[in-house]
């Protein structure tokens, strides 16, 4: 691989930090997380809701949470309405050309992707529903601020989880706030 063509992949991911992620503008959010904020909640996800799962690879499942939307860097992110009606995009040759200049690791990370859209493996579902739960808590966040439409976003999830821990997790969603893991952390001069 030449470092020119490796510094071009860095700076085409760099697209992901200003893509928003277009769904909850849906819901009249004027700016919401880009696609790489919610990549990296998913990542961290992953690797926890593996370890739950008994994974005997968290860090594969960490991996391909990393890689799962990759195709928005050149396609960006088509949320579901729009998806109704948008049906000429090509996200594996998106992707595929993303990464040919990589060469064997290209051909990796496109496996990698490719594993999670086909959700073929316990490590894909694993990761799919990390994807699930960061909208979820997203979600969360915005119903707490008066978004209240955001529910439809967790009865959807809540269709879609096929993992046992992210079921559970999901359900106590409701019990949760978004504000009290900083409560009684101030500090007091």
């Amino acid at each position: 691989m030449k470092a020119r063509d490796f510094w071009n992949w860095v700076f085409e991911l760099g697209q992901l930090k200003r893509i928003d992620h277009e769904g909850w503008k849906l819901l009249g959010i004027k700016n919401p997380e880009s696609v790489a904020e919610h990549n990296l909640r998913v990542a961290q996800i992953a690797f926890v809701l593996a370890k739950l799962e008994n994974y005997p690879n968290p860090f594969e499942v960490c991996t391909l949470a990393l890689f799962h939307e990759l195709e928005e860097c050149r396609i960006g992110d088509i949320h579901k309405v729009a998806k109704r009606y948008v049906k000429s995009y090509d996200e594996e040759k998106a992707v595929r050309e993303q990464v040919k200049k990589l060469g064997r690791i290209g051909n990796e990370i496109f496996e990698l992707w490719k594993k999670v859209k086909k959700l073929d493996s316990k490590a894909a579902l694993i990761a799919k529903d990390a994807d699930l739960l960061e909208m979820a808590a997203t979600a969360k966040e915005l119903m707490e601020k008066g978004y209240g439409y955001a529910k439809d976003w967790i009865k959807n999830i809540s269709r879609k989880l096929r993992t046992k821990s992210a079921k559970k997790l999901l359900k106590n969603l409701g019990n949760a706030n978004s504000n009290e893991w900083w409560q009684g952390l101030k500090k007091i001069d």
